[in-house]
């Protein structure tokens, strides 16, 4: 998959711009401010449906302009195909190859990408929700029916918790009723589960690779699903039943703390490194190799599963990372589309296949 041009009106600092890239690795070089990552930014906002800096769009409609407009023209196994996002006011206007859709689900899953910034440290660094987002995100372009589960299961969970809120409150709640959403939860979080799960064992099985290379074969790293229910269960039935169970047997503690305290979005990632909790015991550059590792993993797991290479997305990272962790990222990314921002067009990035120069959210190319 490639992106083979990127358009945008009246976008954070970009009143107007029509980029083309290469097949190969694009660097995107200026100076800090000037719209280098806001390119990147409208790009994955199609991946997703949103932006990975803002979940406010307000923010994302240039100073003094009324909405925004992007665009993007990709090519996939199937062929070539377009998507378009505008945001004015309260309204959202997109577009799939011409034709009006009326959902973001429908817009997630045609277009893939894989983001890698500075940011994913907190992957390792901070606490589970992190983690989650991680899985959530990828698991989401791998299978078209996650995103809708997630939002179903989260409406359930929103329902839940307003009985249980009551409840501490001291207003009179029907059990049955509480119980019902118990089993609503359990039912999306039995799909929720399998899917983590699979995406998961895939994942385990690149990112060891890569770590294993990066460290010389000195480093193992380890991924495991942790949930409040038996973690070798596969039956989805037997999935549903444990954690209903797990929500049934916990109503007490739940009405006391006035929310649903376990389920699929309390759910965590263990990621280990030599048979040790990373977050807890790994260096720094060891936990920075491991994101390094879960990411370009991640663009391999696509592939794997949906059958070609998503588009790298590389946000100001090569300079976070040594020579040796630079080098691997690099011949990593050969034969594939990435887009790169830099604040440097030296030496370092020779190895791009189109150079632009981005100074004030205008994108000039100099090479490609």
């Amino acid at each position: 998959m490639i992106v083979k041009r990127f358009c945008a009106e009246n976008f954070r600092n970009i009143e107007k711009c029509d980029i083309s890239f290469s097949p190969g690795i694009n660097l995107l070089h200026g100076k800090n401010a000037q719209g280098k990552t806001n390119a990147l930014e409208g790009i994955y906002i199609f991946s997703r449906g949103r932006s990975f800096r803002t979940s406010d769009e307000k923010e994302l409609v240039k100073n003094g302009a009324e909405g925004f407009r992007i665009f993007i023209e990709y090519e996939d196994s199937s062929g070539d195909g377009s998507l378009e996002y505008a945001f004015f006011g309260r309204e959202r206007r997109r577009k799939k190859n011409g034709y009006k859709i009326s959902k973001v689900t429908e817009m997630i899953g045609s277009f893939k990408t894989v983001l890698f910034s500075p940011d994913d440290l907190k992957i390792i660094k901070d606490g589970p929700e992190e983690r989650r987002s991680f899985l959530n995100i990828a698991a989401s372009q791998c299978f078209p029916s996650y995103l809708k589960l997630y939002a179903d299961y989260k409406k359930a969970l929103e329902n839940r918790n307003c009985i249980l809120k009551n409840a501490k409150s001291g207003f009179y709640f029907d059990i049955g009723e509480l119980n019902s959403w118990s089993e609503t939860m359990a039912e999306y979080a039995s799909y929720i589960y399998k899917y983590r799960k699979e995406y998961l064992k895939s994942l385990d099985v690149y990112s060891k690779e890569i770590q294993y290379k990066i460290s010389d074969g000195k480093e193992e790293l380890s991924l495991f699903y942790k949930s409040g229910i038996d973690e070798e269960l596969e039956d989805k039935e037997d999935i549903k039943k444990a954690y209903i169970s797990l929500l049934n047997s916990s109503v007490e503690r739940e009405i006391a703390a006035g929310v649903t305290l376990f389920g699929v979005h309390r759910d965590d990632i263990e990621i280990n490194i030599n048979g040790e909790n990373s977050r807890s015991f790994a260096s720094q550059g060891q936990q920075r190799s491991a994101v390094l590792s879960l990411k370009l993993a991640e663009g391999e797991v696509n592939r794997a599963i949906c059958g070609e290479y998503p588009v790298y997305l590389l946000d100001d990272v090569l300079s976070e990372l040594d020579e040796k962790r630079r080098t691997f990222v690099i011949n990593g990314i050969k034969e594939k589309q990435v887009i790169i921002t830099s604040c440097e067009n030296d030496e370092n990035m020779k190895f791009a296949d189109s150079v632009t120069e981005v100074v004030g959210g205008n994108y000039v190319s100099s090479r490609g």
